[in-house]
Formats: C-alpha cells, structure tokens, sequence
C-alpha cells in the first residue's frame, strides 16, 4: 500500500508498471532507450515528482520517490534505473543553491512541462568513477568574450538518448583547478553520443559514451565548481538518496522475479508429483527466504527515506552499507528465484533469466562493498578509538 502517494498515482503507478513489463523483453533485446515509457512517466506527470512546487512540481521527497521508483523497476528495470537518477538529481537542485535560481527553475520547468530527464555524467575512461579520487579530463576553458568551452568524454552515461539535462563532472582550466557538475543542455551543439553500451544488464539505459567538443556555456552552468578539497565532506543527504533510490530499483527487480518464482510454482505439476511444487515444504522454504529478504529491503527503505524526509539522514557512510545490503539481498533474493526454477530460469522466454542479468548490475554501482565496508570500518574504528 502506498504511503505518501496519492491513491490515483499509485493506481497509475501500478498501470504503468504493468505496461512496462509487456516492452520489457523487446527492450532489453534491441538495447534501444525506452522513450516510450518516459513519454507515459511524463503525461502521469511523475518526472516532475521531485520538482519543487514553485517550479510546477509535486515536491514529494524521498518517501513518495521510492515508492515510484520501486513500482517502475518492476515493470522495467532499465527505466527505473533513469527515472530514479531523475528524480534524485532533481531533489538535489531544490536542495542545493550552489546554481543560480533561474537556471534551476528552468531545469525544473523543464521536467514538468517537456519531461525534460536529467541525470550526472561522472566515470570518464582514464579516471574511472570520481569516488575513488582524481581530477577529471573534462575541461571547462574560459575564452575570450567570458564564455566557456567544455571538452572532454564520459562513459556510461545513463540514459544518454533521453536526457534533457546532463551534470557533468568537470575541472576547469585555472593553475588551481576547481571541480565539480556543470550543468549543461544535453542539446546543446558539440555533444555527441557515441552507442557504446553493450552490457550483461540494463541494457535499455543505453549508458553511451558521451563526447564534448567546444560547448559553449556561460558561467551560471558552472557554478557549482569548488576546489577539490571542498568536495571532501560527504554530502549525507545526497548519499542517502542515492543508497534508498538504488535500493529501490534493486527490490523492484527482485519483487518482479519473486512474482514470476511464485506462479511458476503454483502451475508447475510434474507427472510423478500430482500437486503444484507451491505445496512442497522445500519451494515453502525457499520462497519464505525470498520473502524475509524482499521484507528486509522494505524496511529499510521506509526508515531511510522516513529519517530523510524527517531532516535525520544517517552519517554518510551508514548509507553506503544500506545500499550494499539492499543490493545483496536483491541479487540473493533472485538468485534462490533462479535455482527454484532450474532450466526455465534461463530461457529466454521467461523474464527470470532478465531479472537474474539486470539484478547483477547492482553491484556495480558506488558505493561497492569494499568501498562501503572500508569507509564504515574506519568511522567505527576511529570512532571507538
């Protein structure tokens, strides 16, 4: 039962999902962005979920955001994983004041009125993903007339062929460079997507490569940049998002494979049985250990997003073991679906063996597991100490 959506838009919600899951297979076949299921997510009027309402946007917080983000990821896991980066994204610029207010307003404005997605542009192919450190190649150069150029390439670009708006992490050219996202029109003359993303997963994100060559931008898109030490203390709400978005799109995934376990149970009859393997006491087993680790990943979700939504995020590094937690438990709680099911779970004409591919992705997004467990051990230890 919903909990901070309103009935219709949970009723929607489910609509959609159900709607999602009949593309899903063609999209994860084809790799091809799900730009219908967007144009859906808009005319529901769900991409401005997270837009503040001064812009013309719900405003709802993290509560009613993984609500929608776990309902779509059942439905389509690669959609989910966009349209949660959408929403995300969109809750830190109400949150943060670093770009200037029109700039903010007119991405806002933008969801709402045009289903404008956007999402950040972060791991580039020599630095790999920020969170282990570096500066970025992407360079911001100022010219002549007071504008900026920006070149420079990223890899795995979620959603690259349907994002509005891109933040992209990028240096620029002073002695002493600051760093940061720099806002910019996906749009906008000089970029390119480059189709590179061929993955085992999530296929339907279609995180190309992204290519900047001389794009002009004025200094409000670049207003966020600071010096690299200022980007040291962790952003514990942002953090906390991320974890409870992702963990979100994981338990959808695993939900929709529970559900697809449990019908194969109750219509499988084998010859020498004579009754459903639901009635087995070992598939019981097994499906209540689904269930414990699905209701775990709930929980925890509901109390993050609470504590958030309440102004209490947890200490940032807390979050980065919910998130590994969340994930784990969502590839487990698939990978007992998969052993359940045996040959048929790797088929392709049953949607377990997609849900086992995109689930795997989890894993890979920061923070991993040595990352997460590294960081929580030092602050427990230093703590103690």
């Amino acid at each position: 039962m919903s909990l901070a959506l309103h009935q219709d838009q949970a009723t929607d919600l489910e609509a959609l999902s159900t709607a999602f899951a009949t593309r899903a297979a063609e999209h994860d076949r084809t790799a091809r962005f799900p730009h219908v299921n967007f144009a859906a997510l808009q005319a529901a009027g769900l991409i401005g979920l997270t837009v503040p309402r001064a812009q013309g946007g719900q405003g709802e917080g993290l509560t009613a955001a993984i609500e929608a983000i776990e309902a779509v990821s059942r439905g389509c896991a690669s959609t989910g994983l966009v349209f949660a980066m959408n929403l995300t994204h969109q809750a830190a610029l109400a949150r943060d004041t670093a770009f200037p207010e029109a700039l903010r307003t007119r991405v806002g404005a933008d969801a709402v009125r045009h289903g404008a997605l956007i999402n950040a542009l972060r791991v580039e192919p020599e630095m790999g993903s920020p969170s282990r450190g570096g500066l970025p190649q992407t360079t911001a150069r100022r010219q002549a007339d007071g504008s900026w150029r920006l070149s420079g390439r990223k890899i795995y670009s979620t959603g690259a062929p349907g994002l509005g708006w891109m933040l992209v992490w990028a240096r620029d050219d002073a002695d002493e460079p600051r760093v940061g996202p720099v806002l910019v029109p996906a749009r906008a003359s000089g970029i390119t997507v480059e189709e590179s993303w061929d993955h085992l997963g999530m296929r339907a994100t279609a995180s190309h490569d992204v290519v900047f060559e001389d794009v002009r931008l004025e200094d409000a898109h670049l207003a966020a940049l600071r010096p690299p030490a200022a980007w040291r203390s962790p952003d514990a709400v942002g953090l906390a998002w991320n974890a409870a978005g992702l963990g979100a799109i994981y338990t959808g995934i695993a939900r929709a494979a529970a559900a697809w376990i449990a019908t194969f149970l109750r219509e499988r009859v084998p010859s020498g049985l004579g009754k459903p393997l639901a009635t087995l006491p070992r598939m019981q087993e097994k499906a209540g250990g689904i269930e414990a680790l699905l209701n775990g990943n709930v929980r925890l979700l509901r109390g993050l997003a609470a504590e958030v939504d309440a102004g209490t995020p947890p200490p940032a590094s807390e979050s980065g073991l919910l998130k590994t937690t969340m994930i784990e438990n969502a590839a487990q709680a698939v990978e007992i679906a998969v052993s359940l099911a045996g040959n048929h779970a790797l088929s392709r004409r049953n949607p377990l063996e997609r849900h086992w591919r995109d689930v795997q992705c989890g894993r890979a997004h920061v923070p991993t597991v040595d990352f997460a467990h590294q960081a929580a051990g030092r602050d427990w230890l230093e703590g103690a100490a």
